[in-house]
């Protein structure tokens, strides 16, 4: 269930429930006790985190490394 807030609060705090929404929370704004609009985080957010992870992983297939490249990189790590 959506927390509620009614919309003279969530007209004064605005910055304070943006910051809460982009952190993942979600409302209910009410006026006169009535819902009338859920705030909810933005899809579109995750979809650009998504697309430059896609991105990083394409970039990083087309990179190849050497067996002799491997191995340094093993030895490097167990020192």
């Amino acid at each position: 269930m959506l927390e509620k807030i009614g919309s003279y609060d969530a007209k004064t705090k605005l910055p304070e429930i943006l910051r809460r929404v982009e952190a993942g929370e979600a409302f209910t704004i009410t006026n006169r006790g009535k819902p009338v609009a859920d705030l909810i985080p933005s899809r579109s957010g995750h979809r650009l985190k998504t697309e430059a992870a896609i991105t990083n992983i394409l970039k990083a297939k087309k990179h190849k490394t050497s067996d002799v490249e491997l191995n340094e990189l093993k030895e490097s790590g167990r020192k």
